[in-house]
């Protein structure tokens, strides 16, 4: 039987598999010629180089995002709705979404949920200003949450076990009180939650600006 023809899509496949697995540090062309059994000068043919195939790696994986946006929807279930697209996709690929947002991406795929976004801040009547910082603010909210699920982040912010054993209540009165609570962690409910104060605080915001007109 033929071995399967390769293509475009069968590298950037490749890619993000190894990447999930390893890490973008893993990636190179040599790397992915031996993952698909073929010879390494063949992958030129369709990709000119490592960057141009990271760049495709982070297209390939916006273009997953599901958007079920309903424009007649108020602004604020809208940007929840994003967001929450924007979550499960960085979910299922996290560290292809670390490399999504550390590059530069011009495409259609890179520009659309972000043109999306600002047109729901926009026709909010938030300024230009106050929505690009939005946007940024959510970005940086939704990589922070994956960051502490796939355990990146600090101790400090990590849902690692922790008990009141061996904790002494005299010094640490208050870890020592809620020490059960950060054992714990639903990342979905706690997600939700600070989607939720972003939202009012974005409320709030818009009712202070609405007030001084």
């Amino acid at each position: 039987m033929p071995s399967e023809p390769l293509t475009r899509g069968r590298i950037v496949t490749a890619a993000v598999g190894l990447i999930e697995r390893e890490g973008a540090d893993a990636v190179s062309m040599r790397r992915i010629a031996a993952e698909l059994g073929v010879g390494v000068m063949s992958l030129y043919n369709h990709v000119p180089n490592k960057d141009a195939l990271l760049g495709a790696v982070a297209e390939t994986v916006l273009n997953r995002i599901e958007f079920t946006d309903d424009p007649g929807a108020h602004w604020s279930d809208r940007v929840r709705v994003q967001a929450r697209a924007f979550r499960q996709i960085a979910h299922d690929y996290p560290r292809c979404t670390m490399l999504v947002v550390s590059r530069q991406l011009h495409s259609a795929a890179g520009l659309l949920p972000v043109e999306r976004a600002l047109a729901t801040l926009r026709g909010a009547g938030f300024e230009g200003a106050d929505a690009v910082r939005m946007l940024r603010m959510f970005i940086a909210y939704v990589v922070g949450s994956l960051l502490r699920e796939v355990g990146l982040t600090p101790a400090f912010a990590q849902a690692r076990p922790l008990t009141a054993e061996g904790v002494d209540p005299e010094l640490f009165p208050e870890v020592s009180a809620l020490a059960g609570l950060l054992s714990a962690c639903d990342h979905e409910a706690e997600f939700e939650f600070g989607l939720e104060l972003l939202i009012k605080a974005m409320e709030a915001h818009a009712g202070r600006r609405e007030g001084t007109r």
